[in-house]
């Protein structure tokens, strides 16, 4: 198996910097389109368990858009062959001060294009081994 091809991590840098700007300006659509619609799908997020694409569609849509805005730092993209990736990233908010968010996303190449399978948001205090 080939890790970090270069074409397949430029695909989803992409697609991660797509849901990136997706969430800052609250694109329900968008978000909900790049996670596979599937009752398969898991998103663990900082208050809630979601199982399956409607639960997370659902919370979505009932979400504030208020706070949203984050910067990311220390992304790392890695993609096992041509089918399977994980994107992991720390965020921080000014609406979390004196913490840091930490995603985890499962990537995966269906029929339909990459889609998250799974993601997972914590969110833990500030400190020195979560700087840089």
């Amino acid at each position: 198996m080939e890790i970090n091809i270069p074409e397949i991590v430029a695909e989803v840098v992409a697609l991660h910097d797509l849901y990136e700007a997706a969430l800052g300006s609250n694109d329900t659509a968008m978000l909900q389109a790049l996670f596979w619609n599937s009752p398969h799908t898991i998103r663990y997020g900082i208050g809630e368990n979601l199982y399956s694409w409607a639960e997370i569609g659902a919370f979505r849509s009932a979400r504030s858009p208020v706070g949203l805005a984050r910067t990311t730092s220390r992304t790392r993209i890695t993609t096992f062959g041509r089918d399977y990736a994980t994107a992991s990233t720390m965020f921080a908010r000014t609406s979390l001060p004196g913490k840091v968010g930490r995603q985890m996303q499962t990537w995966a190449r269906m029929p339909e294009g990459w889609r998250i399978v799974a993601a997972h948001v914590s969110v833990i205090d500030e400190g020195p081994e979560t700087k840089g």
